[in-house]
């Protein structure tokens, strides 16, 4: 859809996300809440990542021992990098573990994956205003375009399903990040569609190294170098580069056209706060989102398994649509990447263990045969009716059930869980869980005094809204 304004024509899109960004204001005290225990909750992810190498080797800056004046902080290291550069080993980092926020209709994702950007340039402007003697940004402005980025990529993900033509949800990271971006930064109307339009003609990744027979460590990385782009664009348009105004609907070669089936991008409601307000927290397993319930369920049947697993014939593990589509694996399954998207897996070590962490992916956990034993013994069966809760608005529930069947005739009892800790259903329950999942993953890095400085000031909701940005990513430097 087209708006025509004068001579010219702009995807109608384009200017909604606009107009949206510059002028709402958001008066949810909800959103703003949920915002500040997902800015703890990504902060932690990230910081329990520094613990595995294969993430830390990709962090730093393009040339080793670069320092940027008034550059951005990277939390739990010392690196001062480029915004563009922070924005990505941020990003990377809270994505590594499988373990921050989802959002779950036609397409899927991790809205909180906009915060290297966000965190990046935030950073970054506020140091720059301080040494030109202004103020420097304050956390609540944090919120408020995680909000807002929650939102342009939650709403987009309702209707639009990039997955269904093979491309990956970090495009919807890159616009969603270039339009708050672009914003902080001091971008005008023009600047920011000029930066939109950017984003969409990147295109997206495929989606390839999210399934067999490619599944691979690209899939931690991904966000982190969406959001980077993203802040690279918005640096680009703030210094007067071009945008294209119908990137979106040009006949025969705007992305609608291209790599959208010809279908046109719709926001199928106003952008406001809903996709914060309904954001689904990875509280107590870093696993793929659509087996969480299932991990739930594992774990409860667990303490009636753990000494039978050898009697066990048949595990029957019910499900809806979507998880059938990305994480029913059967075979071998090569890295942890690989393993943390198996619903198979995930539900095998919940009941051997009666746990999951990210542990139970390494090559180590992996190579204990009994993972492999129950998940040859495990059918995966759609329920209609999970599936048709899982698209209803009113539910969001991410069902999974299961039932042991054993070898002399007898059955477990039929475990099912609909809507797991971390959802807006069951949201008072799982925030004193989400603090304690942020003061643990401090004490993986940081000595007891740091842990106390970092709690003070990062507890009490007003304190934290009213720090300045700068202050804040100084907690978590070494």
């Amino acid at each position: 859809m087209l708006k025509t304004n004068g001579i010219n024509q702009t995807d109608v899109l384009l200017e909604d996300i606009a107009d949206y960004v510059l002028k709402k204001e958001i008066i949810s005290d909800e959103a703003y809440e949920t915002a500040r225990y997902v800015l703890l909750d990504t902060i932690g992810c990230g910081i329990l990542a520094l613990q595995y190498p294969e993430c830390t080797k990709l962090l730093g800056p393009v040339v080793p021992g670069t320092i940027v004046p008034n550059g951005t902080r990277v939390p739990g290291t010392s690196y001062v990098l480029d915004p563009v550069k922070g924005a990505f080993n941020i990003g990377c980092m809270i994505r590594w573990l499988d373990y921050n926020d989802t959002w779950l209709a036609a397409e899927w994702g991790h809205p909180s994956d906009n915060l290297g950007g966000i965190l990046a340039v935030a950073d970054y402007v506020s140091r720059v205003n301080i040494a030109e003697g202004k103020d420097a940004l304050a956390v609540k402005d944090v919120l408020e375009m995680m909000i807002k980025a929650h939102e342009i990529q939650g709403v987009l993900a309702l209707e639009n399903s990039l997955n269904r033509v093979g491309l990956d949800h970090v495009l919807f990271v890159k616009v969603a990040t270039t339009a708050v971006v672009t914003k902080a930064l001091g971008g005008t109307r023009a600047e920011i569609i000029n930066a939109l339009s950017n984003a969409w003609i990147d295109n997206s990744s495929l989606r390839t190294y999210r399934h067999t027979p490619n599944t691979g460590s690209r899939k931690s990385w991904a966000a982190g170098d969406a959001t980077s782009r993203a802040v690279q664009l918005a640096m680009m348009a703030l210094k007067g580069e071009m945008g294209y105004p119908t990137a979106l609907s040009a006949p025969g070669w705007g992305f609608q056209d291209v790599l959208f089936n010809k279908q046109e991008l719709k926001l199928s409601r106003k952008l406001d706060s809903y996709v914060m307000e309904n954001v689904l927290f990875k509280v107590s397993y870093p696993a793929e989102f659509h087996a969480q319930t299932a991990a739930e369920c594992a774990v409860k049947l667990h303490p009636e398994v753990k000494d039978r697993l050898d009697e066990i014939d048949k595990i029957k593990i019910i499900t809806h649509e979507s998880a059938i589509r990305i994480i029913d694996k059967e075979g071998p399954l090569n890295n942890p990447a690989d393993r943390d998207h198996c619903i198979q897996y995930i539900t095998a070590v919940g009941l051997i263990h009666g746990d999951v962490t990210a542990d139970h992916y390494e090559d180590e956990a992996a190579a204990d045969e009994r993972i492999d034993r129950l998940r040859n013994k495990m059918t995966i069966v759609e329920n209609e009716q999970y599936t048709i809760d899982y698209l209803d608005p009113s539910k969001r529930s991410i069902a999974n059930a299961i039932q042991i069947y054993y070898k002399d005739g007898s059955v477990s009892e039929f475990v099912e869980c609909e809507y797991p800790l971390g959802h807006r259903f069951r949201r008072e329950e799982a925030f004193p869980k989400i603090t304690k999942k942020f003061t643990d993953n401090m004490s993986t890095h940081y000595s007891h005094k740091r842990q106390n400085r970092i709690q003070e000031a990062c507890l009490e909701p007003g304190a934290l809204s009213n720090l300045k940005v700068n202050e804040f990513m100084d907690l978590f430097i070494i």
